[in-house]
């Protein structure tokens, strides 16, 4: 296994105990409050435990290396993950509608709001930063599932906020009221992040093209080391966790040797492998 294999596991992995430390924060944030908000979004953590699970087996599969079952390697099964912990955050949303409706009836005012709010604010802190380590590991060694982790979290971070504002003026203006109102915001900022997850993973599992910007950078390499070749054409790219699979047609002179022809394509294949990350 490679050193950047073994660093993205490596980051996988140390997602499960910060997630599990961050949902007790947030559950113990609820617990000192009793608003449903708070626990809106420790329920949300809940997702992101078992995410977190998920994308280290994933990440694990994906990086075996090709076999006679497999001979263009286990790369798509990080978008598998990615796409169960979509499933997961709509669910979550789902589920904290429920409650926020429930709580929409009979609307109470939270016991001890500066030190719930202080917890979950400490909570947020944590997801932050790893957030942005996750989404900036998972581009720079393209981890469909770490970035999806990341981007899960990083939504997590950006609803607690929104909850630690809202009942700050719950509590300041005495409106209890506007617990279960954060709540059902909560609930939509969630269900979005979920169907955004899912949307690039299905693009993924459909054998999507690889960025434009790289993509045109292909070209190029292509047209500038295909010295000998009369053109280059069908160029056609897909990507699938951190792999690039790049194809094409290249036309030589008819009356060029098998072996003056095949030194063309060992040029390219090589420059492509040297500059295309994973190709």
């Amino acid at each position: 296994m490679t050193g950047k294999a073994l660093s993205v596991r490596g980051l996988a992995f140390w997602s499960i105990p910060l997630a599990l430390g961050v949902m007790a924060l947030k559950f113990f944030a609820w617990w000192l409050t009793g608003s449903v908000a708070l626990y809106s979004d420790a329920l949300e953590s809940i997702v992101n435990v078992i995410a977190a699970v998920i994308a280290f087996v994933a990440i694990g599969y994906a990086r075996k290396p090709a076999d006679e079952e497999h001979p263009f390697g286990h790369h798509k099964a990080e978008y598998f993950s990615a796409v169960i912990e979509g499933v997961l955050i709509v669910l979550a949303a789902l589920i904290i509608v429920r409650e926020a409706v429930m709580a929409l009836q009979a609307p109470v005012l939270m016991q001890q709001p500066a030190a719930g709010i202080a917890v979950n604010l400490l909570a947020g802190v944590i997801n932050g930063g790893w957030a942005y380590l996750l989404i900036r590991q998972g581009r720079a060694y393209r981890s469909p599932a770490l970035e999806a982790d990341g981007r899960h979290i990083l939504s997590d971070v950006v609803t607690s906020a929104g909850v630690i504002v809202g009942l700050g003026l719950a509590f300041a203006l005495n409106m209890p009221i506007l617990d279960p109102i954060l709540a059902l915001i909560v609930a939509c900022n969630v269900l979005w992040q979920g169907w955004k997850v899912i949307g690039v993973s299905v693009d993924g599992l459909m054998d999507g093209a690889i960025d434009p910007v790289e993509e045109a950078r292909i070209r190029e390499l292509i047209a500038d080391h295909a010295v000998g070749a009369i053109e280059a054409h069908d160029i056609k790219t897909r990507k699938a966790g951190h792999a690039s699979f790049v194809e094409f047609h290249l036309v030589v002179d008819s009356q060029m040797t098998v072996e003056e022809s095949h030194a063309i394509c060992d040029r390219l294949e090589n420059v492509l492998r040297r500059e295309i990350e994973g190709a």
